[in-house]
C-alpha cells in the first residue's frame, strides 16, 4: 500500500457536470443547458459520440415501436438525425425499412435504423451542445470521486494542464460503466445476476471497395432462393470456411450495414467474450483480440463472399464495443417481465420497444425477444438510491441484466439522458434532490421538448 497526497489549487465550478460525452451524455447536457442550468460536460477522449464515434458502432437501432408504426423516440435524438440528414450524414429512420442493406438484411427490432456517419455524428452533436450553451472539456479523465452522505461534492480530474476539482450542484453519470456512481459508493450489480458474466464484446470496423452489385445481388439472392432471413445467409458462407479451417470466430453470421456515403460499410462480425470492461487488463486483452478477429473476417470475406475479392479495411474502432458492464442498484430496478407486459409506470420518462437482445457467450449466437408493441422506463431508475445530487443516464440505468439488454442501444440512451438533464436543470430550479421533484412537471417539459412518452 501506498499512500500520497497533493494539494489541488485548481477548481471549476459549474451547475450540472455530465460525465460521459457518448450518446446519453450528449442528450443530457443538451438538455440541462437548454432548460437554463450552467453545464459542463467532460470526456476521456477526443469527440462527442462515444461508442457510435469512437466505437463506430451503427447504425442507431430502431426509435420505432415493434410494430414499425409509430416513432417513440424523439425530441432531442430526432433533432439529431434531421441535423445529420441536412448534412448528407444520416438517412431519417422513417425512411428506412427492413431487409435492406442499411439493416443487414435483420426484419426483427430493424425496420427504421438510422444509417449515419460516424464523423457526421460527432461534429453534429458537437454543434447542438455548443448551440445550448453548455461547456465541453475533452481529455479530462476522472480520478476520484469525493462523496459524503450520498452526494457527491467534488469529482477529481486529470487534465492536460495537471489536477482539478469540479465541483457542481448536480452531477449526471453518463459513462456506461456507472464509474461515478461506483466510486462515490453507490450499490450496483455487474453483469448476469446469475454468474455475473457480462454479454460479449465487440470490435467494430469498416470496409470499402466491395463491388456492390455483386455483394447484394448474392445476398438476394441466396434470401430469394433459399427463402431465409437475410442474417442467416451467412451461415451458409461460414459453414463452408469452418470446413476448410478459415473460420474460427464464435459467431455464426456477420452484420454488414451500408451507410449514407458511397461504398462504405460498417462491419459488426468480431466478438470476444468473458470481459470486465470496468478492468483495463481486460480492456487491453479484448481489443488486441478483436483485431486480431478483424484480420480473420477481412480473409475471410475476400475469399467466400461474392463482391468482396478486393474489399479494403477503411478503420477499425479505437475503443471497445462494450454491451454491458454495471448497473446502479436504483429506487426501481426494470425488469423483463416490466418490458413484456408493457408494465405501466406513473413516473414514466422515456418509450422504447427494441427488443432484448442478448449476445451469448458461447455458440456464436444470440436470444433475441421482441416486446409488445413498446415499453416506459420510469424515472426512479435513473436514481440510485437515497441520492442527493446524482443522476444516471445510459446504459448503466437500474434493471437485470436481461432488461438492459433491451435498453442499452443508442436511441434509448440518448432519451434517458434527455430525462436525466431535464431533470436535473429542474432540481437545480426548484432546490430539490433529483427524487424530490415533481414527475408529472417532468414529462409535462420532456413532451413540450418533443419526447414521446406513452400511456401517460
Amino acid at each position: 500500500m501506498y499512500q500520497y497526497s497533493k494539494t489541488i489549487s485548481r477548481e471549476i465550478e459549474t451547475d450540472v457536470l455530465v460525465v460521459g460525452a457518448g450518446s446519453a451524455g450528449f442528450g443530457a447536457a443538451v438538455a440541462a443547458a437548454r432548460n437554463g442550468a450552467k453545464t459542463l460536460i467532460i470526456e476521456k477522449g477526443s469527440e462527442m459520440g462515444g461508442m457510435a464515434t469512437t466505437g463506430l458502432v451503427g447504425p442507431f437501432m430502431t426509435c420505432f415501436d415493434d410494430d414499425a408504426k409509430e416513432q417513440v423516440v424523439k425530441g432531442i435524438f430526432d433533432e439529431l438525425c434531421l441535423r445529420m440528414e441536412e448534412k448528407g450524414g444520416a438517412i431519417h429512420p422513417s425512411k428506412v425499412e427492413g431487409m435492406t442493406t442499411y439493416s443487414s438484411y435483420y426484419i426483427k427490432s430493424h425496420c427504421h435504423v438510422t444509417p449515419f456517419v460516424s464523423e457526421v455524428l460527432a461534429i453534429t452533436m458537437e454543434e447542438m451542445l455548443l448551440e445550448s450553451g453548455a461547456e465541453i472539456l475533452y481529455q479530462t479523465n476522472v480520478i476520484d470521486v469525493i462523496a459524503e452522505n450520498r452526494r457527491i461534492e467534488k469529482v477529481v480530474v486529470a487534465m492536460k494542464e495537471g489536477l482539478a476539482t469540479i465541483k457542481a450542484k448536480y452531477v449526471i453519470d453518463c459513462t456506461g460503466d456507472a464509474d461515478i456512481a461506483s466510486e462515490a459508493g453507490f450499490e450496483m450489480t455487474i453483469g448476469s445476476e446469475k454468474d455475473g458474466v457480462m454479454q460479449p464484446t465487440s470490435l467494430f470496423f469498416e470496409v470499402g471497395n466491395i463491388d456492390r452489385e455483386a455483394f447484394v445481388g448474392e445476398l438476394e439472392s441466396k434470401i430469394s432462393r433459399l427463402g431465409i432471413p437475410g442474417a442467416n445467409c451467412w451461415s451458409w458462407y461460414i459453414e463452408e470456411a469452418k470446413e476448410n479451417g478459415d473460420w474460427h470466430l464464435e459467431r455464426n453470421e456477420i452484420g454488414n450495414y451500408e451507410q449514407p456515403i458511397k461504398n462504405r460499410w460498417k462491419i459488426n462480425a468480431t466478438r470476444i467474450p468473458y470481459i470486465d470492461a470496468t478492468k483495463s487488463k481486460d480492456i487491453t486483452k479484448a481489443l488486441i483480440e478483436g483485431r486480431k478477429q478483424v484480420q480473420e473476417v477481412l480473409s475471410f470475406m475476400r475469399k467466400y463472399v461474392p463482391g468482396c475479392e478486393n474489399i479494403e479495411l477503411i478503420q477499425v474502432a479505437s475503443c471497445l464495443g462494450v454491451r454491458e458492464t454495471r448497473r446502479i442498484a436504483g429506487e426501481y430496478s426494470l425488469t423483463a417481465e416490466d418490458i413484456l407486459a408493457q408494465k405501466h409506470f406513473e413516473d414514466a420518462i422515456c418509450t422504447f420497444a427494441y427488443a432484448i437482445d442478448i449476445h451469448n457467450s458461447e455458440g456464436g449466437g444470440a436470444t433475441f425477444k421482441q416486446v409488445n408493441h413498446y415499453y416506459n422506463i420510469p424515472y426512479r431508475c435513473l436514481l440510485p438510491q437515497k441520492t442527493k445530487n446524482l443522476i444516471v443516464a445510459g446504459r448503466s440505468i437500474s434493471g437485470t441484466s436481461e432488461a438492459a439488454a433491451s435498453y442499452r442501444v443508442i436511441p434509448c440512451c440518448i432519451a434517458t439522458g434527455e430525462a436525466a438533464g431535464t431533470a436535473a436543470a429542474m432540481a437545480l430550479n426548484e432546490n430539490l434532490t433529483p427524487a424530490k421533484i415533481d414527475a408529472g412537471k417532468l414529462q409535462k417539459q420532456l413532451i413540450k421538448q418533443g419526447a414521446v412518452i406513452k400511456d401517460l
